[in-house]
């Protein structure tokens, strides 16, 4: 293996430099825990940034992907096969109403840019509302609509014009939704700008203003997807069916794949308005199905429900003198701190716990979705030590 100090030194001369790193170098995970290059073992409460709903390494996934590996890797979407087949009509029993038109990728960021697109194709229309505080990604027209400006400002002559609105205020997303407006954008749960849950009846009224105006209801459900919240998605909390969905993270099980689902009854998109060289591949097809159906038959959807209000309770019963306020849906929960957000995080490392930061002040837990109580009482029993 490749000494410690030599791994950093050549990631760090050699990578982009795009990324602040932790001075840990992860090589193993098994479960809901991940192992350092020293041995040292940590509880990984960020599901490796909300892709490892099963945990890593999990036995049903490992499984399709070696079989898929022998079979056939990779094969483009303008041939047939069995593995994207059988993967679509899963995605089809599991997204509700008429969400049946699938356009397979590799990422969140792709997923966003393929939603934009296909309102764009369906509506005719160039207009983008989105919220304040959103995180949609990086690339281009993902970027145009997250919020930071840190994001945004260095390409931000590049960008398409959006109109932020604030989040969860029903009265601004009314003024601002109009018959000039392709897509309205918007997270059901909030990640990167601070574990914000939408209200219920926020979400009911841009339903009902983008049925007014005709313009296309996208809902990211990249980190909330797939039983985060305590639901298959994030928007039925609400009740609601939104035009579009973004979908990634936890749909390959750890392989990169991403998805955008629209509803059948705004039709199909024109042929060659869009693609993907990798996406729909089929080893990770496979991963998807082994991972959704392991989700769908071992009941990880309402344990997520149930463990999540379980995992709020017992945090609201602590004494923690350094947060301002607790939020969250299901395994998805953030602690707005009274300070920066950093160096809790490095303190319950030490702890032995690996958590994420939403913003500069709140701490993000993204545990898999297979965590047990009492590895969750690990957790509370770190954020205790560290912030009670």
């Amino acid at each position: 293996m490749i000494e410690t100090g030599r791994l950093f030194e050549l990631e760090d001369r050699l990578g982009s430099g795009a990324y602040g790193k932790r001075p840990t170098a992860l090589v193993r995970g098994e479960g809901v825990y991940v192992w350092d290059v020293t041995g040292r073992r940590y509880l990984d409460a960020t599901s490796g940034q909300g892709v490892a709903a099963l945990g890593h390494c999990h036995p049903a996934v490992l499984k399709a992907i070696n079989e898929q590996a022998r079979t056939l890797v990779s094969i483009h979407e303008s041939f047939y096969n069995d593995r994207r087949a059988e993967l679509l009509a899963l995605l089809d029993n599991i997204t509700p109403a008429d969400l049946s038109h699938f356009f397979l990728c590799n990422s969140g960021a792709e997923a966003i840019e393929g939603a934009l697109k296909v309102a764009k194709l369906l509506t005719g229309r160039g207009g983008i509302v989105a919220a304040k505080r959103a995180f949609h990604g990086r690339t281009t027209g993902a970027l145009s609509m997250t919020w930071t400006p840190k994001y945004r400002k260095p390409f931000q002559d590049w960008l398409p014009r959006v109109e932020h609105i604030a989040f969860n205020d029903a009265a601004a997303a009314r003024d601002a939704i109009t018959r000039e407006t392709a897509a309205v954008v918007v997270e059901s749960v909030q990640g990167e700008g601070g574990v914000h849950p939408a209200d219920i009846d926020y979400l009911g009224a841009l339903r009902d203003q983008c049925d007014k105006t005709g313009a296309m209801l996208i809902i990211d459900e990249i980190q909330t997807g797939f039983g985060r919240t305590g639901k298959w998605f994030g928007f039925e909390h609400a009740g609601i069916v939104p035009d579009i969905v973004a979908l990634a993270k936890a749909i390959g099980g750890g392989l990169p794949m991403g998805a955008v689902c629209w509803r059948t009854a705004h039709g199909q998109i024109d042929r060659a308005t869009h693609g993907s060289t990798f996406g729909g591949n089929p080893l990770a097809c496979a991963a998807s199905i082994a991972t959704l159906t392991t989700i769908r038959d071992q009941g990880l959807v309402e344990r997520t429900q149930a463990n999540g209000g379980w995992l709020l309770d017992e945090l609201e019963a602590l004494d923690l003198r350094g947060v301002r306020a607790i939020r969250g849906r299901g395994l998805m929960v953030g602690l707005e701190l009274r300070g920066r957000v950093t160096p809790v995080l490095k303190a319950l490392q030490e702890c032995g716990v690996l958590a994420l930061p939403a913003g500069l002040n709140t701490l993000r837990l993204l545990p898999p979705l297979v965590i047990s109580r009492d590895e969750l009482g690990q957790i509370i029993t770190a954020i205790d030590e560290v912030l009670g």
